[in-house]
């Protein structure tokens, strides 16, 4: 590989693949006119992912909504309504009299295949704007409901009682939208790719709101059709999945009979979903969204190479989104700001690795399942080691690298991505302009990322990824990464991912390549994992993110979980062992080994409680400042780790993971004790959640310790606004932050920020002095057409 094509070239084939003719029922084709009238699945020859009718249920006869077989499969039907249904939560509307439920849920939790102890009923309807989702669900003790959250798109909602449905849109068993809601009316949406790589980031417009009654507690959703993407107009055959989960019996039931091996991920598991028929679509609309925004700040930065004070800067741009077709999107930045973006929760690291961040920016959020390649997303997700070691996996395309240098920001002028389906093929591009800031020693760089995947059987998919940077890091020529993968999906709980990738810089020599090859059986019973990775002591993507270099490790793993029916405290034990062996990239070097065995209980309640032995090795080919009065000389360690770890579940008013660990570690010793992913809970809208992490290491070469201290401040007023406050301190860096965020969807899509935030460095008498301060204010503006 010598060259890479220019940016224009790139731009004629993402406009031919636009532009390819659309087939019957594909996004372009005429719309079908059945207003009405219930329409049947097409027959085998029609069904993408090589699905068959046979594998299916047959669409239900009016007035009947769904049919099962005895697999646990079923197919139900949505109905049109006369006039658009009023998003109250009351469910007294007379189509739900008029139109029998869909109910008989069945359990994943803790009877996989057994009938819900909870009555369920869901409605699907729908008319020429909306489709409508629309629940009652039972419950014999709403007094003892784990009612905690309410932020906007939080993990924590699928703590509490909930209620999801997932969206299947392109019917081909493997992407598809989430919407999700708890008895607060809390909002979570979000997309998830090859049924498990979930982007919670992706937002769009839709409404909910949940009501209750003597029996339980009531849904409404309506969701423009708008905010999908689907296969144009007309008569659809779609994927749908419900789950409700029942937190204060810890139950969990579907629509359709769902393995419990898949766990949460089940939701997104759309090759055991159901189907929906009878929707029909509206005809193709102009599909376009235009979202203007306008900032002003005011800043200080006395740690900048020239100080300011109080500098005062406005600016205004905007985001627009154009449907080529309705699964094709074009999207364009310009002027990008990211003054609204949170605080990243700061780590300790005790490691000679660098650590990774998520990406949190709206504008690389979306469509990024499109470009995870090799089992890691582009903001960084996924890739994990089997057993539970350090990710070593390299990203071979991560947004972060875009638009900041240095921890800090560089101007994003303008940039363009492509995100969608065509066909069997998942689409992406992206080409973005940065601008100089020679604070964070950046210049004008451009950044251009293509992804094409392609499905292949029934679950399975194979793709090429390319990036290019222009000019490098060095700020000498061109950066170039170039990379193939394949995803194996068979049966129900056994896949095979492997990649193989290189990358060109000038002036490069050395091993330019890295492979990763990973077989994984994962039951629920017996797990069994094999994994094999090497990457170059030269292979540099650019705009990815590569932990460390010039290694080659081989990991296997295995797990054994049986379940106690008996037991009326205990679900369910685990049992894990891994081994880690890395070498330097030629294998002339032992740089890591690990034995570990884990144990963990999983109670009932949802507490857990584990247990974890590490035994490792590790040469340090250089001197390692582990300390800032610490140098740890070359040569080999051994060091091995006891910890004991118990999750409070959020059904406890304090609830978080407590951990003690005490062990050797480089000839010396360490203690460490951390309380993370805590929540106090004050009302159903204010709570605090405490974190920290504290060591006290005693080594050879000098005693030290490190002491982060994070607490998060939470109100939400409603399901659409958020006051939030974040305060961190780090004993190591002496520095304490601080930080205030305001976020008001006022309207669906448009927001107000106001975000103040201040870092201040602590002196030896613990005296807090200004490095930076910060306060903006931004407001959004969403118009479609």
């Amino acid at each position: 590989m010598s060259c890479w094509p220019h940016t224009r070239y790139a731009t004629i084939l993402l406009i031919a693949l636009s532009a390819a003719p659309a087939a019957a029922g594909e996004p372009g084709a005429a719309p079908q006119e059945r207003a009405g009238r219930a329409t049947a699945a097409p027959g085998p020859a029609s069904r993408p992912g090589g699905l068959s009718a046979a594998d299916e249920p047959p669409a239900p006869e009016p007035p009947e909504v769904i049919t099962r077989d005895d697999r646990g499969h079923a197919t139900i039907r949505a109905v049109r309504v006369a006039e658009p249904l009023k998003i109250d939560g009351r469910l007294d509307e007379e189509v739900y009299g008029a139109v029998s439920a869909v109910g008989d849920f069945i359990q994943q939790e803790p009877q996989a295949g057994e009938p819900e102890t909870e009555r369920t009923e869901t409605w699907v309807l729908f008319d020429n704007e909306n489709l409508y989702v629309s629940a009652r669900l039972w419950d014999d003790h709403p007094e003892r409901w784990v009612i905690t959250e309410m932020r906007r798109d939080q993990g924590n909602i699928i703590q509490n009682e909930n209620f999801s449905v997932t969206l299947d849109t392109f019917h081909d068993r493997r992407n598809g939208f989430l919407f999700q809601t708890t008895p607060l009316g809390a909002v979570r949406d979000g997309a998830f790719a090859d049924e498990g790589n979930f982007n919670g980031n992706w937002n769009t417009v839709w409404a909910v709101k949940s009501g209750r009654f003597d029996g339980g507690w009531t849904v409404e959703m309506a969701i423009p059709f708008k905010s999908l993407r689907y296969r144009g107009a007309g008569p659809q055959v779609w994927g749908i999945s419900f789950r409700r989960i029942v937190k204060w019996k810890n139950e969990v039931t579907y629509l359709t009979r769902v393995p419990p091996a898949y766990g949460n991920n089940g939701v997104f598991r759309m090759s055991v979903a159901g189907t929906l028929v009878g929707l029909e679509t509206p005809g193709q609309s102009l599909n376009l969204e235009l979202k203007p925004y306008l900032v002003s700040s005011v800043t200080t930065d006395r740690a900048a190479a020239s100080p300011f004070s109080n500098r005062l800067s406005r600016s205004a741009g905007f985001d627009f989104k154009y449907g080529l077709t309705r699964g094709l999107i074009a999207d364009a930045t310009y002027n990008t700001d990211f003054a609204q973006v949170e605080e990243d929760v700061q780590q300790v690291n005790l490691t000679r690795f660098s650590l990774l961040f998520p990406e949190k920016r709206d504008f690389f959020l979306e469509g990024q399942g499109i470009f995870s390649f090799g089992g890691v997303g582009g903001g960084g997700q996924g890739g994990g080691v089997p057993g539970g070691g350090p990710n070593d996996v390299p990203v071979l395309f991560f947004s972060r690298r875009i638009g900041l240098s240095q921890g800090q920001a560089v101007p994003v002028v303008a940039g363009g991505r492509l995100a969608g389906t065509v066909g069997k093929f998942g689409v992406g591009a992206l080409n973005i302009e940065t601008d100089d800031q020679l604070s964070a020693g950046a210049v004008a760089t451009n950044f251009s990322v293509i992804r094409l995947k392609r499905d292949v059987l029934r679950r399975s998919n194979i793709g090429v990824l390319a990036t290019r940077r222009t000019p490098t890091v060095a700020n000498n020529g061109s950066n170039v990464a170039l990379g193939a993968d394949a995803n194996f999906a068979f049966f129900r709980d056994l896949t095979i991912h492997g990649y193989y990738a290189r990358t060109q810089a000038p002036g490069a020599s050395g091993n330019r390549s890295s492979y990763r090859g990973r077989f994984d059986y994962a039951g629920d019973r017996y797990g069994f994992q094999v994994d094999h990775i090497l990457v170059g002591d030269r292979f540099t993507p650019e705009i990815g993110f590569v932990r460390r270099a010039d290694f080659r490790r081989s990991t296997i793993a295995a797990r054994f979980s049986p379940r106690l029916k008996s037991s009326r405290l205990i679900r369910k034990l685990n049992w894990n062992g891994s081994y880690d062996y890395i070498t330097d990239g030629k294998r002339t070097r032992v740089e890591n080994r690990q034995a570990s065995a884990n144990f963990r209980v999983d109670l009932h309640n949802s507490d857990e409680w584990v247990l974890d032995y590490t035994r490792d090795f590790e040469y340090l080919p250089k001197n390692f400042q582990i300390a800032s009065n610490v140098l740890l000389p070359i040569g080999g360690y051994n060091y091995e780790t006891v910890r004991t770890t118990y999750t409070f579940g959020q059904q406890h008013r304090i609830g978080g993971r407590l951990s003690v660990a005490t062990g050797t570690f480089y000839e010396g010793h360490k203690q460490e004790v951390t309380f993370n992913a805590g929540r106090v809970k004050l009302s159903t809208r204010f709570n605090i959640e405490p974190g920290m992490t504290l060591d006290w290491i005693d080594l050879p070469q000098g005693r030290f310790t490190t002491n982060l201290i994070t607490a998060r401040g939470i109100f939400t007023p409603s399901a659409r606004s958020l006051i939030s406050s974040l305060f961190q301190y780090n004993q190591t860096d002496h520095t304490l932050s601080s930080s205030v965020r305001l976020r008001w969807e006022y309207t669906g899509g448009s927001e107000l920020f106001v975000v103040y935030s201040d870092g201040r460095a602590l002196s030896e008498a613990n005296v807090p002095g200004l490095l930076n301060r910060s306060i903006a204010v931004k407001i959004t503006r969403l118009v479609r057409f």
